[in-house]
């Protein structure tokens, strides 16, 4: 009989990549991932925040992580997709270089963020995670986007 303290919580997280870093994004965050689509440009938008796809019959911002993150930017290609995240009531596409796998991690094994990863302020990392040979980065996507950007996008959606 498996004792209390036997049992390791985990959360399941979507591992994705912006240039040489793995990222991961909790999975009960994300709707889906799709190919990147064409992109209609909003004007008035906050600089990372690419435009609005037509996704279903839903209109839905995306936003380009490299440019939120200040790192450098590069031309999209075959592997690069789009995570649908919801944050709150908003659905927001964010624009990564490839969505590699979805993985499990021991609560045990996330440690709070230093104070810069990769050149990422600390305020939009929930924390890092140690595994075997790799480190994953994890997104706190309510600091990522923040409320007064959310109501921007929100009145994209309208």
């Amino acid at each position: 009989m498996l004792d209390r303290k036997d049992i390791v919580e985990e959360i399941k997280v979507i591992v994705f990549r912006l240039k040489d870093e793995e990222y991961g994004v909790e999975v009960n965050q994300v709707k889906s991932i799709e190919r990147l689509e064409h992109i209609t440009r909003v004007p008035r938008t906050p600089n990372f925040v690419k435009g609005v796809i037509n996704l279903r019959g839903v209109v839905t911002p995306i936003v380009d992580l490299r440019r939120r993150f200040g790192i450098e930017e590069t031309a999209y290609n075959e592997t690069t997709r789009v995570i649908i995240v919801a944050v709150g009531e908003i659905e927001v596409g964010l624009i990564v270089d490839s969505a590699n796998d979805v993985i499990d991690i021991p609560i045990n094994a996330i440690e709070p963020p230093p104070e810069v990863v990769g050149g990422i302020e600390a305020v939009y990392l929930r924390g890092v995670a140690k595994l075997d040979r790799r480190l994953l980065i994890l997104l706190n996507l309510d600091k990522v986007l923040n409320t007064e950007e959310l109501k921007q996008l929100e009145n994209i959606e309208a």
